[in-house]
């Protein structure tokens, strides 16, 4: 999912584009069951209000299930109609977030460019992370003059404390017009569409972040560049 430039402003759709639902019980190599596992155990903390027995960590260890996940108009990067559609819920104030973003995410779009898709919806972890939502609401302010991608690089680069100024101070560094860009910080219209990706997140089961559907396969948490590799992989050899 990527353009020349890197940058995807908000599309506009009429309906959802969804990934189909579809069940698959084939083993995996160890170390993608392994990363399953790990992230069960080891991301569950930051718990979200979810649907009795829709939680992902319902699911069986080893169990590979396929959900449908709606892409909503949310911004992305990468190949649009790739093999791979990755759909990140995600919080900019999260570590560990930032820590995959860091480690992971630059490796494996480039890796596999070309045959990703990348979508990212917001997942604020409202009780502990209360620059999250207004964090979201400034990329998505930049999203609106084409400059989505750049903030959100920036977000995630751990150069600066998340606040209003950091906002101020990034939209300025990726060029966007002042005025427009404050306006869009102080509208309360745009924590809809925050809480709209958070709700839908929920009913999906997810309950921490970051939490990932590779073409509608969960993996929980920050996991490692081989987990990815491994589900990537699997998905590429089914299409051939």
């Amino acid at each position: 999912m990527e353009n020349p430039s890197n940058e995807q402003p908000k599309k506009i759709v009429k309906r959802p584009e969804v990934i189909k639902v579809s069940y698959s019980f084939a083993f995996l190599p160890v170390v993608f069951i392994l990363g399953l596992i790990s992230g069960w155990l080891t991301w569950g903390r930051d718990a979200a209000q979810t649907p009795q027995g829709n939680s992902l960590e319902a699911q069986q260890p080893g169990e590979v299930v396929k959900r449908e996940i709606s892409l909503d108009d949310d911004p992305w990067t990468g190949t649009d109609n790739a093999p791979i559609t990755i759909v990140e819920f995600s919080d900019f104030q999260c570590p560990f977030c930032v820590k995959w973003h860091q480690e992971v995410f630059s490796t494996i779009m480039k890796e596999y460019e070309g045959k990703i898709k990348f979508v990212y919806r917001d997942f604020p972890l409202y009780s502990i992370h209360p620059e999250a939502e207004p964090a979201a609401i400034a990329a998505n302010c930049a999203g609106q003059q084409n400059a989505y991608w750049q903030f959100h690089e920036l977000l995630f680069s751990g150069g600066k404390d998340l606040g209003r100024e950091t906002y101020l101070a990034y939209g300025q560094q990726v060029g966007v017009n002042a005025d427009q860009f404050i306006q869009c910080l102080d509208d309360e219209k745009n924590k809809d569409e925050i809480t709209a990706d958070y709700e839908y997140a929920s009913s999906q089961g997810v309950s921490s972040t970051p939490t990932f559907f590779i073409n509608g396969i969960a993996v929980v948490g920050a996991q490692p560049v081989e987990v990815f590799r491994q589900v990537i992989e699997s998905e590429l050899a089914g299409k051939k």
